[in-house]
């Protein structure tokens, strides 16, 4: 019996599958949220995260790890699983708004994201940040300082910050859920297209 023997070429065919199999899915984009991310008050499929995989699902993975009232230590506690579970490429943090509403301390807020940033990175990914206002009833001063965490940690660690989207989509009826707080179903697509022409570019 003549012994086993794997060609050269044979070899040469597997590493091209395995590397083009590798490149097959493209990249893997985490969305940490909240409501916003979760489609509160709409249907699910309906929300931006869900629109953006039905338009870029094709060549990339996209999870949604969002849960509605989720702050920034809920998403730091969660984060480890979550790389551990999916090794994503890019990590979208949009959270913040409920440390807001509750009046938590700016510091520990902004020591979370920085936190989540640190564990991104460590993890091989890339963070994105997204930024976050409060409603003005909350007062100007805390309101200003609360918006200015994001573009100072976007300086402050390098990272791709994607500007808050619910000022001007309140401006159109129609836009907001009647909690003032929420975007409808018909915001969904406008913020999906907006936030699909930051993240693109770079899952390319």
């Amino acid at each position: 019996m003549r012994p086993f023997v794997i060609r050269p070429f044979i070899i040469h065919v597997c590493c091209l599958f395995i590397l083009l199999g590798a490149n097959t899915y493209g990249s893997t984009l985490l969305v940490l949220g909240d409501s916003l991310s979760a489609g509160y008050g709409i249907n699910q499929e309906s929300g931006w995260v869900a629109l953006l995989r039905d338009d870029i699902g094709a060549d990339h993975s996209i999870i949604n790890g969002s849960i509605s009232g989720d702050t920034t230590g809920g998403g730091l506690n969660r984060l480890p699983r979550l790389l551990e579970e999916y090794s994503p490429d890019y990590v979208l943090l949009e959270l913040g708004g409920n440390d807001g509403l509750r009046g938590q301390p700016l510091s520990l807020m902004k020591n979370n994201l920085q936190a989540m940033i640190a564990l991104t990175r460590d993890a091989g990914a890339e963070p994105i940040l997204f930024g976050m206002r409060l409603p003005p009833n909350y007062g100007r001063r805390y309101s200003d300082a609360f918006a200015a965490v994001y573009p100072q940690l976007s300086e402050a660690e390098n990272v791709l910050l994607i500007p808050f989207q619910l000022e001007q989509l309140s401006l159109t009826e129609g836009m907001v859920q009647e909690d003032g707080l929420h975007p409808t179903e018909l915001a969904q697509p406008i913020i999906k297209d907006v936030i699909k022409g930051y993240i693109e570019p770079l899952m390319q």
